[in-house]
């Protein structure tokens, strides 16, 4: 789409629209009375006040900030970190007047967004098919990371967060959280049950958080108080944004609801806002995970009791209500059913789920679930993929080092057969034949070893672990890293 400024107040407009009109579809469902059990914990301990930071304290703060810079930025992000010695003195001093005044610094609170193709077949000029990418000063993110390590210390030390919420936690990730998934609908399988898969769906979710409903959280459930409540009131509060393309820029915009996106502790404010779901969905006894916005319900089914299915749908339709309460909507047209188990047996739920039509095969945190969970829908799509990048490289290998073709079959080929392995600990070797194939091709394509030579030598003095055994290590380093 060509830049302009009148282009860039469109999108502004059309993000901004888009907000107010889930708010505004949110406002009929609200004041339901849902009889929701109280909390299941309370804070014994409240953090009333932050740890002034001390030289040692903030490079390692510094150290930890992505060098990202943002059009706000005097100077290029890169550059500050090289001469951050001239200037930490004068860090040290906004970062600790911020926590001793409770006061978040004005100069930080706007972000510059710039509009992003969902997908690159969309049609360019439906402004739809964008999402919004925002960036916020260096200094936003520097003095959100010192809050965000003594947040994080006192979360886990008081153990305030969701249990079943992997997303932004330290040795937590997608994997670890379809790993528990997969785990368990596998254990229904194994008992001869079916298993009811909902991927729940949420429009704009972190964009729509009611600020007044996020502080009195952090209070009553979080345990904050003193400044650090104040300061996170001042955080949430008289934010603004504009939308940048190339020289063109809209007019700035007010920020009434949502976290902060593109900052450090939107993700951590999000979870929590969502603590009291676990509540709702413990209540009816369905099973849940969770990642970020990406919440997903499961449960066993008996062929001879469907009982289960009514607890899920009565579920459901909880969240529905308990989300509409906290400005926050539920898609029901893009929310997803799979069920998992025998084929024979699948078809004596489907009269029970109303309105839910199942599917064969859905995209769960980017793996393809398939109703006999062998992954083979997944394996396809990762090959597929793989090869259609190890095509693209092949054309220019004749041109690059062997060191720059390793860095692009990294980026490209081995992220992919690495995403979320450990699924498929277990399958056959057959499964996984295909995904060998990749990665042998990557090998020759790298080593421009030709198709007729042995390509185990050649892995060998690449080391690189065939598939079955790089799945094998990353379950051996997972299991490592839980004690």
């Amino acid at each position: 789409m060509p830049s302009s400024n009148a282009a860039c107040e469109d999108f502004a407009d059309h993000f901004m629209g888009k907000i107010n009109a889930i708010r505004s579809n949110i406002s009929s469902m609200q004041n339901t009375d849902l009889n929701r059990p109280p909390a299941l914990f309370l804070p014994e301990e409240t953090l009333g006040s932050f740890v002034l930071v001390d030289a040692e304290m903030l490079g390692r703060v510094l150290s930890q900030v992505n060098t990202t810079t943002c059009l706000l930025d005097p100077i290029p992000t890169s550059l500050f970190k090289t001469f951050y010695g001239f200037f930490e003195s004068e860090l040290l001093n906004i970062v600790n007047c911020s926590f001793q005044t409770g006061v978040f610094p004005s100069a930080c609170k706007t972000a510059v967004v710039r509009p992003l193709l969902k997908k690159s077949q969309l049609d360019p000029k439906n402004l739809d098919n964008y999402r919004p990418v925002s960036n916020l000063p260096f200094l936003s993110k520097i003095i959100e990371k010192s809050v965000a390590t003594q947040l994080h210390e006192f979360l886990n030390a008081q153990k305030i967060l969701e249990k079943y919420q992997s997303g932004f936690r330290k040795n937590h990730s997608t994997e670890t959280a379809l790993l528990k998934i997969v785990n368990d609908l596998r254990l229904n399988y194994d008992s001869q049950k079916l298993s009811v898969l909902v991927l729940l769906d949420l429009s704009a979710a972190f964009d729509t958080v009611d600020h007044q409903i996020l502080l009195d959280r952090l209070r009553s459930l979080v345990g904050l108080s003193g400044n650090v409540l104040k300061w996170f009131y001042s955080y949430l509060t008289d934010r603004h944004f504009y939308v940048s393309m190339n020289t063109c820029s809209s007019r700035i915009h007010e920020i009434s609801c949502g976290v902060p996106q593109g900052s450090i502790l939107g993700p951590i404010l999000f979870n929590l806002y969502m603590l009291p779901l676990g509540d709702v969905i413990r209540r009816h006894g369905v099973d849940f995970h969770s990642y970020a916005d990406d919440t997903q319900l499961y449960i066993a089914v008996s062929p001879d009791d469907l009982e289960p299915v009514n607890t899920l749908l009565n579920c459901i339709l909880d969240i529905k209500l308990w989300m509409a309460e906290n400005f926050l909507q539920l898609n029901q047209d893009k929310t997803e059913v799979l069920i998992i188990g025998p084929e024979d047996k699948r078809e004596m739920i489907l009269p029970h789920l109303h309105n839910f039509k199942p599917s064969q095969c859905v995209r769960n945190l980017g793996v393809l679930f398939d109703s006999e969970l062998d992954f083979i829908p997944h394996i396809k799509n990762v090959v597929k993929t793989g090869f259609y990048h190890l095509k693209n490289i092949a054309r220019v290998r004749p041109f690059l080092s062997l060191a720059s073709t390793e860095v692009l079959m990294h980026a490209f080929i081995f992220s992919r057969l690495d995403y979320c392995n450990a699924l498929l600990s277990g399958l056959p070797k057959k499964s996984l034949s295909n995904l060998q194939l990749l990665q042998n091709s990557a090998a020759r394509v790298l080593t421009r070893t030709r198709g007729r030579e042995h390509i185990t030598p050649v892995l060998k003095s690449l080391h690189w672990l065939p598939v079955r055994f790089r799945i094998d290590f990353k379950i051996l380093l997972m299991v490592y890293k839980c004690f």
